[in-house]
């Protein structure tokens, strides 16, 4: 059967610990300095990416886990690409529903490792998950992804490796009713897959535009803010947040733990419609 992995194997000593830089929900416009609820969302990202810099001067791996373009623009993933070749060699980038694969492939046809689907480095294994359903705003993986998940987990078993699962849609709900309509549809399908496989250490993901960090059972389950604007934390009904972009930098230790934080922007302040019911 042919393998439904796409593998990049980067070299790392497995004796030391993982540095992930993880941004999300970038949501670049057609144009620069597009404003998203009155948020000039490049200028955001800059500030993030400044911010990173402090305290991760130097990571192995940064995961953009996915609405990279507030409209699937081309300019939008160019943009991106020049903001974030100097932070990190080594980076890959999910798609998320904002997004448009066609075109994030044609920006990253010079560079395929962009959007790798399993990432191995040091003693882990990082594996890149598609929720998007083309046209529509919640998520699904599907057979070929949950297909994708087994193989990429066994894989990983074999290796010995330690696993991190990403995705963009969250794949249970974070208490806002509206974004949770959006979640996974067959994230059921996904946890029978994961509880199979002790390697899978954390589910890590963007979209909610949030910080989140809990346990399932055994397994870490994270998502991170936005780069731009916030969702508000338990609301039935579209409301953003005065909290301030962030990132989250992850530790991933070779005994298969992660050490993690989310970090904001503290030194500046940012200009967001908290008045507005939705953008889509």
């Amino acid at each position: 059967m042919t393998s439904l992995l796409d593998t990049i194997v980067i070299e790392h000593d497995p004796a030391q610990a993982v540095d992930v830089l993880q941004i999300t929900d970038t949501h670049l416009g057609v144009e620069p300095n597009t404003p998203l609820l009155s948020m000039d969302t490049d200028d955001s990202l800059l500030a993030v990416l400044d911010s990173a810099g402090k305290v991760l001067p130097a990571p192995d791996l940064l995961l953009a886990t996915g609405d990279l373009s507030d409209q699937g623009a081309l300019n939008a993933y160019f943009r991106l690409r020049d903001y974030t070749r100097s932070v990190c060699q080594h980076q890959f980038w999910l798609l998320g529903n904002h997004d448009h694969a066609e075109t994030l492939r044609q920006a990253t046809d010079d560079n395929k490792d962009l959007i790798r689907n399993d990432i191995r480095v040091g003693a882990w294994q990082i594996v890149m998950l598609n929720s998007q359903i083309p046209g529509q705003v919640g998520g699904r993986l599907g057979p070929r992804q949950l297909a994708l998940l087994e193989e990429a987990l066994q894989a990983g078993a074999d290796a010995g490796l330690n696993t991190l699962v990403c995705l963009h849609h969250q794949p249970e709900p974070v208490g806002s009713a509206w974004i949770d309509s959006q979640a996974v549809v067959d994230a059921d399908e996904m946890f029978a897959v994961i509880e199979q496989y002790p390697n899978a250490k954390a589910v890590l993901w963007g979209h909610v535009h949030q910080e989140v960090d809990y346990l399932r059972k055994s397994v870490r389950m994270l998502a991170t803010p936005s780069t731009c604007i916030q969702f508000a934390r338990h609301s039935d009904d579209f409301k953003v947040d005065d909290l301030p972009p962030g990132f989250r930098h992850l530790q991933l230790l070779p005994d298969g733990s992660i050490n993690t934080q989310v970090y904001r922007v503290t030194d500046r302040s940012f200009t967001v419609d908290l008045g507005s019911s939705g953008y889509l």
